[in-house]
């Protein structure tokens, strides 16, 4: 069974750094895509960030374009989101998802395209 566990989340200032972690189990990580979704309280989860399976691709909503940038490590089954330049509306629970289906080209910012989902972790930004 595919499990995936976030880590790095917490409070930081307005204008600070963060860098999220997702670690993948229970297949072959280099065989799918990889997304960063986000929920802020009250509000519908939005698609933040999304990388190919090869890494080669990498997609971002405007909000965070050019402040954040998603890598993966496929040695270390591992996702990662840098955010820097945070602002007090990146503050919600983020999570990482993946499809169920490999090596395939989805609608990277649509929820329903992914399987798999992580428990999230929190990020809050202070003004």
């Amino acid at each position: 069974q595919v499990q995936l566990v976030e880590s790095g989340g917490g409070l930081v200032q307005a204008g600070g750094s963060l860098i999220l972690s997702c670690t993948a189990s229970g297949r072959a990580f280099s065989s799918h895509g990889m997304g960063w979704f986000r929920q802020a309280p009250g509000k519908e989860r939005e698609f933040v960030a999304a990388i190919s399976w090869s890494g080669g691709s990498t997609y971002y909503a405007e909000s965070v374009k050019g402040r954040f940038t998603i890598s993966r490590d496929n040695a270390k089954n591992t996702v990662y989101l840098q955010m820097n330049s945070l602002k007090p509306e990146d503050t919600a629970v983020y999570y990482c998802a993946t499809p169920g289906v490999p090596q395939t080209v989805i609608v990277w910012y649509d929820p329903r395209e992914y399987d798999y989902w992580g428990q999230g972790t929190q990020v809050t930004v202070s003004s």
